[in-house]
């Protein structure tokens, strides 16, 4: 087999590839085997049906078709993998030359989008300014105000509904006169903002019993954004009686004996969040700095796919404004997947069970979800390379937040290394064991499943073979 390549733009290639007849014959062999395994011809048993006889019955085309859809996966990452090309998608394919008589090449063309070549610089002594890590009473007195809402009650009021207060409703919106949607007996906050646009408004002043309309956008399902008719009925009003701040309420919402205690540990609370924060802003401007050390091109058309699929899932395709601050993050996250996976293929960073499992359960907790069960499920969903690929990305970009050097700007060098997350530790039920990723069960497999993070993605069967 032969192939060259022609960069068509930074991140677009075009294949050129020739096999040879001896090359594909294998191939056609095999589909003549296959078709003949497969058809009932008169005189000739299943399976001992003569080439010849398929080429007369079938039409030479319909071998050709299998052959070529069969071998082009395997063709074109060889391709692929000769010219260390890392394709992004699926090529489009479009074949110059089929073997419709015996000793003729077979010769087709790929483009297809890839990841940019680029060279990583030096990205010692980046430095970086970062606001100080500070805590005022207000943040201890809102972690506190929190605590309290916790440990509140609700109490049934005559009184008119305000902010704060919790409602049960009973909802209906029409358009035109035909009802697109309706709920009963939802408990709602007022001033949540969660609901529909102006329902908040409707609600202040209103009673058990009491019933308002008003017109509002719909916010999600197959009529979102156009205005409907709402009525709401108050079905019950209650507000929420919080609890006194003394040692009994300390010793009910925490581990304290007294309120001294559990302020001076929400204080230590609020300072590690701080810290947390500043740890954040330190390794994004880092990252912004890794970023403008080094030109990476990417795939225009893979932007506005990303892009389009974005604003229509938010039904905002008309907003220019909003697409141009999704085009700028889906650019700069595309940017950031290309300079990291590169690190860790320079570095040859690996990732061992520890560090997924440890991924895993973080990623668990973001989505309030059991890890055990969010571990299962993306094994299921074969999302476990996807996620040893996020791990090894982050050590990579780890190791350069680790040399740089990070100041606040009182002048104050903040370490990072001291920095710990505050997530709280997890029901020990939760924990997930080595054991719970079969299919992980040890380094090499582990690294196994990095591979096909990275591996190129084999075309399908084209629309042009069909046509063969």
């Amino acid at each position: 087999m032969k192939s060259a390549v022609e960069n068509l733009s930074p991140t677009r290639v075009k294949l050129t590839v020739e096999v040879s007849a001896a090359d594909l014959k294998p191939h056609l062999d095999a589909a003549y085997a296959g078709i003949g395994a497969q058809v009932q011809v008169p005189g000739f048993r299943k399976g001992k049906v003569p080439q010849r006889i398929i080429d007369q019955r079938f039409g030479r085309g319909t071998v050709v078709q299998e052959a070529v859809n069969e071998a082009l996966p395997e063709l074109y990452g060889q391709a692929m993998a000769e010219h260390d090309l890392t394709p992004l998608g699926q090529p489009e394919v479009n074949f110059t030359e089929l073997p419709l008589q015996d000793g003729q090449d077979l010769k087709f063309e790929a483009e297809v989008d890839v990841v940019p070549a680029f060279e990583l610089p030096d990205f010692s002594g980046i430095e970086v300014q970062v606001d100080p890590a500070t805590v005022a009473d207000d943040d201890v007195q809102t972690r506190l105000d929190a605590l309290r809402a916790r440990f509140g009650t609700l109490k049934p009021i005559k009184r008119k509904a305000k902010t704060g207060d919790h409602l049960t409703i009973d909802l209906s919106a029409t358009i035109e006169g035909e009802e697109v949607d309706s709920v009963t007996g939802v408990s709602y906050e007022i001033g949540s903002g969660t609901m529909l646009e102006g329902l908040d408004k409707a609600l202040r002043g209103t009673k058990t019993g009491d019933t308002v309309e008003f017109t509002s956008p719909l916010a999600g399902g197959d009529r979102a954004g156009e205005v409907a008719d709402v009525t709401v009925t108050v079905t019950a009003a209650k507000e929420r009686e919080l609890p006194e701040l003394d040692d009994e309420f300390a010793q009910l919402a925490s581990p304290h004996d007294t309120m001294e205690e559990l302020q001076a540990d929400l204080r230590a609370q609020a300072e590690q969040a701080a810290r947390f924060e500043q740890g954040v802003a330190a390794r994004d401007k880092v990252l912004d700095q890794m970023l403008a050390m080094v030109d990476i091109p990417v795939p225009e058309s893979l932007v506005e796919a990303e892009v389009h699929r974005h604003l229509e899932g938010e039904n905002r395709l008309e907003d220019d404004t909003h697409r141009a601050e999704v085009t700028e993050s889906t650019t700069k996250a595309m940017r950031t997947q290309f300079l990291l996976d590169k690190m860790v293929e320079r570095d040859e960073v690996d990732v061992d069970q520890g560090e997924l499992i440890e991924y895993i359960m973080m990623t668990a907790q973001q989505y309030g979800m059991n890890p055990q069960q969010f571990a299962q499920q993306i094994d299921q969903q074969g999302q476990v390379p996807a996620m040893v690929a996020e791990v090894g990305r982050r050590k990579a970009l780890a190791s350069v937040l680790e040399a740089a050097k990070v100041t606040d700007t009182d002048g104050n060098v903040v370490d990072l290394d001291a920095i710990e997350g505050s997530d709280e530790e997890g029901d020990e039920d939760d924990d997930l064991e080595d054991g719970d990723l079969d299919e992980l069960d040890d380094v090499e497999e582990l690294e196994d499943a990095e591979e096909q993070a990275e591996e190129v993605d084999a075309p399908a069967e084209d629309d042009e073979a069909a046509k063969a």
